[in-house]
């Protein structure tokens, strides 16, 4: 029997191949297949089960296909008198092909381009943070790759590591040029930062204008990190600083960790997606060693308090939009692209940092504590909240920081691996600070995309009418399309109020362009640079970017916490109400003001034209966009 002319029995296709759209029939290792019109050969295989390994290839994302030509199988086209390779990632599925993925011809290709990819990188896997979790490890193991006869060690030493971001550190001795990273930038993201530079062997990774990542236009928002297969992208690891102010006896750490963290940490040790591990891991930090533990939540529920007051003052002024001013990769992002919206921009702190300034202040105070004893350790979902904790406009007037070390999601996956901790195998603990570890369930929801303005709109309510809003949840709020619009009734002097959201910088610079261009009729904006918000974050689990349903699940078990919360808006917080009474006054106040607001300064890259010109004539033959 010609098995490429057999129409598979519909009980054996993979849910939705007997839909219309599936027309044309083919076989993979002799079983019989259908596939849509331009299908490629490794979509179809994944539908049918059968694993073609890559690494270069993009879920979610236009990429470079067949950069780095692992997914190579053997084919035969209808009426060829013999096959040949082509790679899967880029080759259609057409009538009556025959695609073999398990032939010694296709071992022996894939063993040799994986050999070559190992030519010139870092062979020291063992210090490398994504040993045991690196595509380039397992696709060696899957072709049964047992030595490197290739490898030039001079090469790999020539190739540039540059580390002079706070935040990331791009290590190209551990790139293999799958373009990944650029992709992401340029279409995913719409910063366009980074691009291929060189030929060949010479070619790399770089960003635009030879710049280093620190003067770049990168927001450092991560996203690129998350898509990165080996360790060529990665945030800054400060887990030794860590536990260094863990095994001091005279200092005092405080650890905070944020929303999002709860709901995609557990994902780390194998528990499923959107799994709250709130208790496991105060557990796991009080048996590292950890004096306090807080809740960023605490610190929405304060930012709130504080952004609520700042957009009704505004809206009074007859000024609009505010922007939120939560994500630090969109405060870099409006900083280095969209200076002009700078007075736009709220000036109240993130979460993180509030919480670190009250960490520093009221708290001490309450505990009789010395606050230069208190090291703030926060956790974060992202890698933009390195760079924010540094920057200058977050210091004291002594020079210590409000947050002294974040730690993303990874590097505290690292450090619990490194004391010996499974958080799927720890009892949960509870919050204990008397002082500073309440929250409300619209504190929880900042960690997904719309949760800012949701939190933001059941206490501006209020503040304005003194009374509730006669719902909680707004679903208008909720969704996650780029861009989000609603109307929302506050009633009273203010009337009707229109909100924006976006998440993913190319969504939030169409809203940027516009307020830029005088064409923004919003009230307010919020933004989140990350596609999903803090639950897709950039400090995250790594992944190829099937983002949607881990994203779906992480948010969906935030809104659950928000319901099981019996306070549900910020200003019924007990002790924000507290700390309102007995320290800051009131929202907006000058002690408010002092300790929970920022400035914002314009960074954007400004080149003379000649600089430009020698830039391009120096590698119009060699630059890659």
């Amino acid at each position: 029997m010609n098995t490429d002319t057999v129409t598979p029995d519909k009980s054996e296709l993979p849910s939705g191949a007997d839909d219309e759209k599936y027309t044309i029939s083919g076989t993979i290792n002799g079983q019989p297949v259908k596939a849509e019109p331009n299908e490629t050969i490794l979509h179809c295989a994944r539908r049918y089960g059968v694993y073609i390994p890559t690494l270069c290839e993009l879920d979610d994302i236009d990429h470079f296909p067949g950069t780095c030509r692992v997914c190579v199988v053997e084919i035969t086209l209808p009426d060829a008198k013999a096959s040949h390779l082509a790679t899967s990632c880029n080759t259609p599925m057409v009538e009556g092909i025959e695609v073999k993925t398990r032939t010694r011809q296709v071992r022996e290709a894939q063993r040799l381009q994986v050999e070559l990819i190992l030519a010139d990188h870092n062979q020291d896997c063992a210090t490398c943070v994504r040993h045991g979790n690196c595509e380039l490890q397992d696709v060696a193991q899957f072709v049964g790759l047992y030595e490197n006869r290739f490898f030039d060690p001079v090469r790999v030493a020539a190739r540039p590591i540059d580390d002079s971001s706070p935040a990331m550190i791009r290590d190209m001795t551990k790139c293999i040029r799958c373009q990944r990273c650029i992709a992401m930038c340029r279409d995913g993201q719409g910063v366009d930062a980074l691009i291929r530079t060189g030929i060949g062997q010479d070619s790399a990774v770089g960003l635009r204008f030879g710049l280093s990542q620190k003067e770049s236009t990168c927001v450092s928002c991560g996203q690129c990190v998350l898509v990165c297969p080996t360790g060529a992208l990665g945030e800054r690891d400060e887990t030794d600083k860590v536990l260094n102010y863990l095994y001091d006896p005279d200092i005092v750490t405080v650890f905070q960790f944020a929303p999002a963290v709860r709901v995609a940490f557990g994902e780390e040790f194998g528990l499923p997606p959107g799994s709250n591990v709130q208790g496991q891991i105060i557990a796991a930090l009080k048996q590292m060693g950890a004096d306090i533990v807080l809740d960023t939540n605490f610190g929405a529920d304060l930012v709130i308090m504080e952004e609520s007051a700042e957009l009704l003052h505004n809206l009074k002024q007859g000024m609009k939009p505010t922007f939120t001013s939560c994500c630090p990769a969109w405060i870099n992002f409006a900083e280095r692209h969209f200076p002009e919206i700078l007075p736009h921009l709220s000036s109240t702190k993130s979460p993180m940092q509030s919480l670190g300034v009250i960490a520093k202040t009221y708290l001490p105070e309450k505990m009789n504590i010395d606050p230069a004893k208190i090291r703030v350790i926060a956790i974060m979902p992202c890698v933009a909240k390195k760079d924010e904790a540094v920057r200058a406009q977050l210091q004291f007037e002594d020079g210590s920081s409000e947050v002294d070390t974040v730690l993303t999601t990874r590097e505290f996956a690292r450090l619990l691996r490194r004391e010996g901790l499974d958080i799927a195998k720890l009892e949960p603990s509870e919050f204990d600070n008397p002082y500073m570890s309440e929250f409300s369930g619209a504190g929880a929801i900042f960690g997904t995309t719309g949760g800012v303005m949701e939190a933001a709109v059941r206490t501006m309510y209020y503040v304005a009418n003194g009374k509730e809003y006669g719902k909680i949840e707004f679903e208008q709020l909720r969704g996650f399309d780029g861009i989000r619009t609603a109307s929302v009734d506050m009633g009273g002097p203010i009337g009707i109020v229109k909100v924006a959201m976006a998440h993913g910088l190319k969504p939030a610079r169409v809203l940027a362009q516009q307020v830029k261009d005088g064409k923004s009729d919003f009230d307010f904006i919020e933004i989140m640079a990350c596609p999903g918000g803090c639950v897709d974050g950039g400090g995250n689990l790594r992944s190829k970017k099937a983002y949607m349903p881990n994203a779906l699940k992480r948010r969906a078990t935030l809104y659950t916490i928000d319901r099981q919360q019996k306070v549900r808006q910020s200003h019924n917080n007990e002790q924000i109400k507290a700390l309102y009474r007995d320290f800051l006054g009131k929202p907006y106040s000058d002690k408010a003001h002092q300790l929970l607001h920022t400035m914002y300064n314009d960074r954007k890259l400004h080149l003379t034209r000649s600089v430009r010109e020698i830039w391009s004539e120096i590698n119009m033959s060699t630059m890659v966009y």
